[in-house]
């Protein structure tokens, strides 16, 4: 970076501002650049607490010189007890201004300032701080250094991730509930900012369900080091510095240390006596992709042994080395509930993956049917919900779902026709909105037009009627039609139909598109 002048001082130049990461404790895990910069610099800054014990000083300590002019920048307050008129965050943000404006003055009178901090400076640092008041200003290089989280994996180790996996970074300060949603999705995780968000932390690991996964680790490389797993530490009893994280390791990695013979074996145990349940887990993935899985439902899938369910919906979850996948078509429902219940019988942990939500017009029914029988019935199943097709078509097109509706499938595979038509006789003349499932299929041609028949006997011709099809995929399309309209050669298995109210009503938007929404109030007398 070229130098700049420093404002009002002629034709000096400016000194340097170094950001300098250390490393995680150890001073040998130093860079040979940052051992440099600190030889090199005039000024070195550290952060500390009151105490003024700095463990960046301490870190560096070797590398400084008697003629270093040192500047400790002690922070005023170290929790969020404070008589500060701005609270905490404002004690901190004068802080940081202030000691920033003390480091100008050096800068400005030529001198080269090294900012040490521990770790990475970017990373959780002390030293961004410095960075975003001073960069900008004058010639910045940034040292980074080895992290915490990469040597609590070293001294674990445990692969941090591998392959596809997704690595999560979470600061312990996390309410508890966000930090439950962020283990259950991710693949690995590393939780930072231990101390006294420790029992927070710990509860987190045990509602995502990844506390037997979960490794502790306290002054990674340093005086003190400490590894255990993380069940093993009592917040009641074990002291946990701030100087702690917890590591999820990868499951990709855990898998490929298998013993040679262990896939063998657990093919063999198919075929073995039960010797305990494991568990089933019946997860929705919503109407499409990624996108619409649920934290929890995600984590589901990633811990599962096994997956059981319908190909189409299978195929949307990825590919995990060591899971096992057992496809089949959609009209084997009891099969699949049975399949799975038998593999949880036999200590495997499965998942059965059901599109939009496993309870609405999916494979909950059929595992908790199959479930409450013998010899199933010691078996544990858990059913986690998911976005519905009828939710998701609603949000797309506005709010036509706003007030009372009725969900209605319209497939005569598992019911007569006549009790379909009788619920949409009851509903259309109750004035419910109308979700209905499974419209149409190469087999079904007729049943949409039999329903519009039917549903003009008590709705106006006009009323607004949303056929939403593919919704979430690549294909989806949202149109807006009046009843008397409805095509039934436009509607097939990927569709779904929104019928409004007599109180349902559109509107054209500048953009040119259509909302559709139903009004939370009813008029009075209707």
């Amino acid at each position: 970076m070229s130098e700049q002048q420093a404002p009002g001082i002629g034709t000096q130049t400016t000194g340097r501002l170094y950001g300098v990461g250390l490393g995680p404790g150890d001073p040998s895990l130093m860079t040979v650049r940052a051992v440099q910069v600190i030889a090199d610099a005039d000024v070195i800054a550290y952060h500390s607490a009151r105490h003024g014990r700095s463990i960046a000083r301490s870190i560096a300590a070797e590398h400084l010189r008697a003629d270093h002019i040192e500047e400790a920048l002690v922070y005023p307050v170290t929790t969020e007890s404070t008589d500060h008129p701005g609270g905490y965050r404002g004690a901190l943000d004068d802080f940081y201004e202030a000691a920033a404006a003390r480091l100008a003055v050096h800068l400005d009178a030529g001198r080269t300032v090294a900012v040490i901090s521990e770790g990475d400076p970017l990373f959780y640092g002390s030293y961004q701080h410095m960075h975003k008041r001073l960069a900008h200003r004058y010639p910045t290089e940034v040292i980074p250094g080895v992290t915490s989280i990469s040597a609590a994996a070293a001294r674990l180790g445990k692969p941090l991730a591998e392959a596809d996996e997704v690595l999560t970074i979470l600061p312990g300060t996390l309410p508890e509930e966000e930090l439950t949603a962020r283990l259950a999705a991710t693949d690995t995780a590393v939780v930072m900012k231990l101390g006294r968000t420790f029992p927070t932390v710990r509860r987190a690991m045990e509602r995502s369900g990844r506390l037997p996964e979960a490794h502790y680790v306290e002054r990674a490389t340093m005086a003190g080091e400490r590894t255990d797993a993380l069940a093993a530490i009592d917040p009641e009893t074990d002291t946990v510095p701030y100087f702690s994280v917890t590591v999820v390791p990868s499951r990709v990695a855990e898998e490929s240390y298998r013993a040679p013979g262990k896939v063998a074996a657990d093919e063999a145990d198919e075929a073995a006596e039960p010797s305990g349940p494991g568990e089933v887990v019946v997860v929705g993935t919503g109407p499409a992709g990624p996108l619409w899985l649920t934290p929890e439902s995600r984590g589901a899938l990633a811990a599962a042994e096994d997956l059981v369910g319908y190909t189409t919906y299978l195929d949307r979850v990825p590919v995990r080395p060591g899971q096992r996948r057992h496809a089949s078509d959609n009209k084997v429902e009891s099969e699949r509930a049975e399949l799975a219940l038998d593999l949880a019988r036999r200590g495997r942990k499965v998942a059965v993956v059901s599109g939009g939500d496993p309870g609405v017009f999916a494979m909950a029914t059929a595992v908790v049917e199959v479930a409450s029988q013998d010899p199933y019935r010691s078996v544990p199943v858990r059913v986690l919900p998911g976005v519905t097709a009828a939710n998701a078509a609603a949000a797309r097109a506005g709010a036509p779902l706003g007030h009372d509706y009725a969900v209605i499938s319209l497939s005569d595979r598992l019911k007569p026709w006549e009790v379909i038509a009788e619920r949409l006789h009851a509903a259309a003349s109750a004035d419910l909105a109308l979700a209905l499932y499974n419209p149409g299929s190469r087999s079904r041609t007729w049943q949409v037009g039999k329903a519009r028949e039917l549903l003009l006997e008590h709705r106006a011709p006009d009323t607004p009627v949303i056929l939403a099809r593919d919704i979430g995929g690549p294909e989806e399309s949202v149109r807006t039609v009046r009843l008397t309209d409805l095509d039934p050669t436009q509607v097939d298995m990927r569709t779904l139909l929104i019928i409004g109210s007599s109180q349902t009503q559109t509107a054209r938007r500048d953009d040119g598109t259509d909302v559709v929404w139903t009004p939370r109030r009813y008029p009075e007398g209707q």
